[in-house]
């Protein structure tokens, strides 16, 4: 039934580590497009707030497929942007990316200003009562407390970072749901079986960063 792990034909772990890199460049580049967004959204430079939300708005209620499509159909073959790449492979994964990061850090953002939101009021004006500007108000006082307090629901957001790059086999990117698609339509006689390893290969993704994650929710939680 497993017969075609071993056959040589599909690489398995390949396309899973493909996956990984996916989540891993996507994660750090959403934490810090988040956090940009987060300090825009409680700005008080008024056009700042108003481009944070409206960006918020619109890229969090704008299905993650047509994201990646115009990344590709857009960046890449309307205005020729690459990225970089060298490549059809190297270009259609720098541009799933990219489409992953605009998507995932509004949810970032809306974690991170929930976390802003428990951290006393008097704290800051107390900072600014010494003559802290509001950048160094937000990196020194509110946002290493405001992190502390959203470890366990940015550690869904990175769960559900996982599960989404399966989207990226829209434009081409050789990750774990492309292949897991080419397998159905030459395995027909194994369907279970190709469900079950793939199934199971993202169970081993998200399952420990869970676990992982929730440990340290509990060890840097704000005591208030």
């Amino acid at each position: 039934m497993f017969d075609f792990l071993t056959s040589g034909q599909y690489d398995v772990l390949g396309a899973f580590w493909v996956t990984v890199q996916l989540t891993l460049y996507s994660a750090v580049g959403s934490l810090i497009w988040g956090t940009i967004l987060a300090g825009m959204r409680v700005s008080p430079v008024p056009i700042m707030r108003s481009f944070g939300t409206a960006y918020v708005n619109v890229v969090r209620n704008t299905p993650l497929t047509l994201l990646i499509l115009g990344c590709s159909l857009g960046l890449n073959q309307t205005l020729k942007i690459t990225l970089g790449g060298e490549n059809f492979k190297e270009i259609g994964f720098r541009l799933a990316v990219l489409g992953l990061i605009a998507y995932t850090g509004t949810f970032v953002c809306e974690a991170l200003r929930s976390g802003i939101n428990t951290v006393p009021v008097g704290q800051a004006e107390a900072a600014r009562a010494l003559g802290l500007s509001f950048f160094q108000v937000l990196t020194l006082i509110v946002l290493p407390q405001a992190f502390r307090a959203v470890v366990a629901p940015l550690t869904n957001v990175l769960i559900a970072l996982t599960k989404n790059t399966t989207v990226a086999a829209t434009i081409g990117v050789a990750e774990a749901a492309l292949l897991m698609k080419e397998m159905l339509e030459n395995e027909a006689d194994a369907l279970f079986a190709v469900f079950a390893v793939f199934a199971l290969g993202f169970v081993l993704l998200t399952l420990p960063t869970g676990l992982l994650l929730g440990w340290v929710a509990k060890r840097v939680a704000v005591k208030r």
